[in-house]
């Protein structure tokens, strides 16, 4: 009867011209991907990983360690494929309700692998990847806090890719803090123009008449963005409607006027201001809900994907068929 050694070595034997074939299969697949159209921005809800440890028997956290290597797996094909940013939803801020045992344990492993990510010759500097986590990063302990703070210092001039890793995270507490800071910025007094006199009221006055001749911010819509926001006032165009000519203002306070803050606004107000628009986004475990992430991105052009295979399992070939479809219908 063969040895129980004889038999590792026979898998081994057998294994590692498998695994190759595989390696060199998945090399392929990204390669005809790159060929076809790829979307700038991907986001995933991972979603099973206690799912998937109850199914088999062990720990709900030895599920989040899994569910990590299918993170460190998906993110490496997106960023091979092309793809410029990927969100991720790590962790909700309705998550800290859970077991204090099962929250220290993701905070735990938040801290270990984000510090072997950063590792030099890493997946993050391989692909010259920016970190960034949108959420109230408030409610983290102060060793995870500093781990992740750390993080995002020492990826910020990275230009080539973004991972946004949001947690802890909401959709809805990220556009009340972009209605919040868009109050601030629209209560905020503007700046007087560097090295101009204010003119005489009348003169002000006058030179405010023939600006509302040229440009109304109540008429064609189309037509509001075509002046500075900071010529608009409440309920007029105000002491500052002018161009490189025509320079007035008053010594009065002057604000930014309601009437022209529009969607724009708040999306240049949201913790992902800055990314490309949300081209797909994914969730595992069949479960067909958005979870309060990512409400405000998808609402437009956003393919939304739902796949019945729990996030441990997830891989290229889930992927795949997804990017293919996608590709299909930008085309």
């Amino acid at each position: 009867m063969p040895s129980l050694m004889y038999l590792l070595q026979l898998t081994k034997w057998f294994s590692s011209p498998l695994e190759f074939f595989k390696l060199n299969i998945r090399k392929l697949l990204i390669e005809a991907l790159k060929k076809g159209p790829i979307p700038n921005h991907v986001a995933f809800v991972m979603d099973g990983n206690r799912r998937f440890a109850r199914m088999h028997g062990i720990e709900t956290l030895e599920g989040h360690w899994l569910g990590f290597g299918a993170f460190l797996e998906v993110i490496d094909i997106c960023f091979r494929t092309g793809i410029k940013v990927v969100t991720v939803y790590a962790f909700s801020t309705e998550n800290f309700k859970r077991s204090k045992s099962e929250v220290d344990g993701l905070m735990d492993l938040l801290k270990m692998k984000l510090s072997e990510m950063a590792e030099h010759g890493g997946l993050l500097e391989r692909y010259g990847v920016k970190v960034v986590f949108p959420g109230q990063l408030d409610l983290l302990r102060p060793d995870v806090l500093t781990i992740v703070n750390r993080t995002m210092e020492m990826t910020g001039q990275n230009l080539d890719r973004t991972l946004n890793i949001c947690c802890p995270y909401t959709s809805r507490n990220e556009i009340v803090t972009a209605i919040r800071d868009t109050v601030i910025d629209f209560s905020t007094r503007m700046p007087p123009v560097p090295g101009r006199t204010p003119l005489p009221g009348c003169q002000a006055s006058a030179l405010n008449t023939r600006a509302r001749a040229r440009v109304s911010i109540y008429g064609d819509p189309t037509q509001k963005m075509k002046i500075p926001w900071w010529i608009a006032t409440t309920g007029s165009i105000g002491p500052a409607a002018l161009d490189h000519q025509d320079i007035a203002y008053s010594k009065a306070p002057v604000f930014a006027g309601p009437e022209i803050i529009d969607d724009q606004t708040l999306t240049d107000h949201l913790w992902t201001k800055g990314n490309p628009p949300l081209d797909i986004l994914i969730r595992t475990s069949g479960v067909r809900r958005l979870s309060d992430f990512m409400l405000w991105q998808c609402c437009q052009v956003t393919e939304i994907v739902y796949l019945d295979v729990l996030w441990p399992e997830f891989s290229l070939w889930h992927f795949l068929p997804v990017l293919v479809g996608w590709q299909a219908n930008a085309s």
